[in-house]
């Protein structure tokens, strides 16, 4: 087992100077009086504290590299060479009817009222970071005309800079919330839908009013927490003038932007940036049912719940509390996690680790299902980048799992296909991608098959980031078809957990998913025995 190390990682741009290093501190063996660094502890003798964070904050985003002792790549995928299930009514499944362009990747999540996507996937919650920001055209365009649902993430109100507020601080008006709202809603192709997180200063701000009464919009989404972090959300602010505004505005801003000791640090250039925080949320359940009950008055139609990777207790509110409040789809994010601005040591060792977690939170809900009480749909998250993780999570939480949260890798191609649009504009294709032609339509696979969606007229206003989120969705799409051709399952209700087996007894011991060489034995001591 590998365990990464403390004092310098790429996230945080340091390295040791020696190749020998002590485990547990991750200081160099031979630490050198005279050292040029460049490790965590020699950078934060004179950054300080803005070595919590991995850089360069707004150009990056960032994920946890901890090598866990079991993760999803300890489970293998069955395979099969008889029988097919999901097919539709009537098709009996052989070698002309049962092929895998036919299987049907799509889902459905909700409690009485459904949404359907067209693959199992979705965004992570993109909110107030300046990646989401200045991407968001991109991510929105790409959703919208893949069919998956997109969730605006916590703060975007709070952050905007034409907010306005009235008497009693509430928001009037949003130019970027509702930008966000507006871009999504216009290329919309009715699969998945636009949700808005909140967290505390978002319920402060009304929120929740502002877009169901400016944009209709049909669900919110309550937060918890998240994979990546156990403490609110983060963005760093390079203004003076900035910060003392998000601190006027309720916020948490440290260092404090109204402390003159503050303020002639970032004159003399020392301070260059500031940190604002959300406030932690607390939870008990009759107040989740009361705030439930409140966003429902105002008339959302759907609630969902984001939580994170905390221990086996709150699992259990989460998925209690949501059965008993009809929450339409309860998101439950593991360890490691990170897109955006978390503290990296926290990324690295707080928390559940995606699989561990997951599988706990099958039991729960197996617990539940067993006494009569009705699951809310499930999705799960925590670095998932592949269709080969859409089948796990599908078949290891099935039958309540419904889609996976994808977060960095559905935001990638975005931010891949707005580079291409400057590399073409200024003549410096890097050889990667011009090895594949040299205009739009050559360089594309999926050029054409956009067009076909928004029509030849539209496709000038298609940013290029959103083809690549389609590309990018069109392959996890085919590649899923395989897969759940291959177990012989033709719909994603289909996929159960006997799909899967474990390459370690350690596995199987968490996940309840058979060892390998103990999958199916009974039925294979049937067939010798016969």
């Amino acid at each position: 087992m590998n365990l990464q190390r403390p004092n310098a990682n790429e996230a945080t741009q340091t390295t040791n100077r020696s190749k020998s290093v002590t485990p547990m501190s991750g200081i160099c063996t031979r630490c050198l009086d005279g050292c040029t660094g460049n490790c965590e502890v020699f950078k934060s003798t004179f950054r300080g504290r803005e070595l919590i964070y991995p850089g360069r904050f707004g150009e990056i985003t960032a994920g946890g590299d901890k090598d866990y002792p079991i993760d999803y790549s300890h489970l293998n995928i069955q395979g099969y060479a008889f029988g097919a299930s999901g097919l539709p009514e009537g098709v009996v499944g052989d070698p002309d009817s049962a092929i895998f362009p036919a299987v049907d990747t799509e889902t459905e999540y909700g409690w009485d009222i459904k949404v359907k996507m067209k693959i199992p996937v979705f965004t992570g919650a993109l909110g107030s970071t300046e990646i989401a920001r200045k991407n968001w055209e991109h991510f929105a365009v790409g959703a919208a005309i893949c069919g998956v649902t997109l969730v605006c993430g916590e703060n975007v109100c709070g952050i905007d800079p034409g907010l306005e507020l009235d008497s009693n601080g509430k928001v009037t008006l949003s130019p970027d919330m509702d930008r966000r709202i507006e871009i999504y809603k216009r290329y919309h192709q009715g699969y998945g839908e636009i949700l808005v997180q909140m967290n505390v200063e978002d319920t402060r701000l009304g929120v929740a009013e502002y877009v169901h009464k400016k944009h209709g919009l049909n669900t919110l989404e309550l937060k918890w927490g998240q994979g990546a972090k156990c403490i609110g959300g983060e963005i760093k602010v390079n203004s003076l003038e900035r910060a003392l505004e998000l601190q006027k505005r309720g916020y948490i801003v440290t260092p404090d932007p109204s402390n003159p000791v503050t303020q002639l640090a970032f004159k003399e250039g020392a301070l260059r940036e500031f940190e604002r925080h959300s406030r932690l949320g607390f939870i008990d359940e009759e107040g989740f049912y009361a705030g439930v009950q409140r966003l429902r008055d105002i008339g959302f139609k759907r609630i969902t719940l984001k939580t994170g990777a905390y221990g086996l207790r709150e699992l259990a509110m989460a998925i209690k509390w949501s059965s008993k409040a009809k929450i339409d789809l309860l998101t439950i994010d593991g360890a490691p996690g990170g897109t955006g601005m978390s503290p990296w040591r926290m990324m690295e060792e707080w928390g559940m680790p995606s699989l561990y977690l997951h599988a706990a939170a099958y039991e729960f809900c197996q617990r539940l299902a067993d006494k009569g009480e009705r699951v809310p749909d499930i999705a799960f998250a925590g670095a998932f980048s592949s269709e080969d993780g859409i089948f796990k999570v599908l078949a290891l939480g099935a039958p309540f799992a419904k889609a996976v949260c994808m977060g960095r890798a559905l935001m990638i191609p975005g931010m891949v296909g707005k580079n291409i649009a400057q590399w073409l504009k200024d003549d410096k294709l890097p050889s990667t991608v011009g090895r594949f032609g040299s205009t739009v339509e050559e360089i594309f696979v999926n050029y054409e098959d956009v067009k076909n969606i928004v029509g030849a007229n539209e496709m000038k206003n298609i940013p290029l980031g959103a083809i690549g989120i389609y590309s990018y969705c069109d392959k996890l799409k085919v590649g899923l078809q395989q897969l759940m051709a291959g177990a012989r399952c033709f719909s994603t209700p289909a996929v159960t957990r006997r799909e899967l087996m474990s390459l370690t007894e350690e596995c199987a011991k968490v996940t309840g998913i058979p060892y390998l060489m103990n999958a199916y034995r009974e039925e294979a001591m049937e067939i010798l025995n016969s």
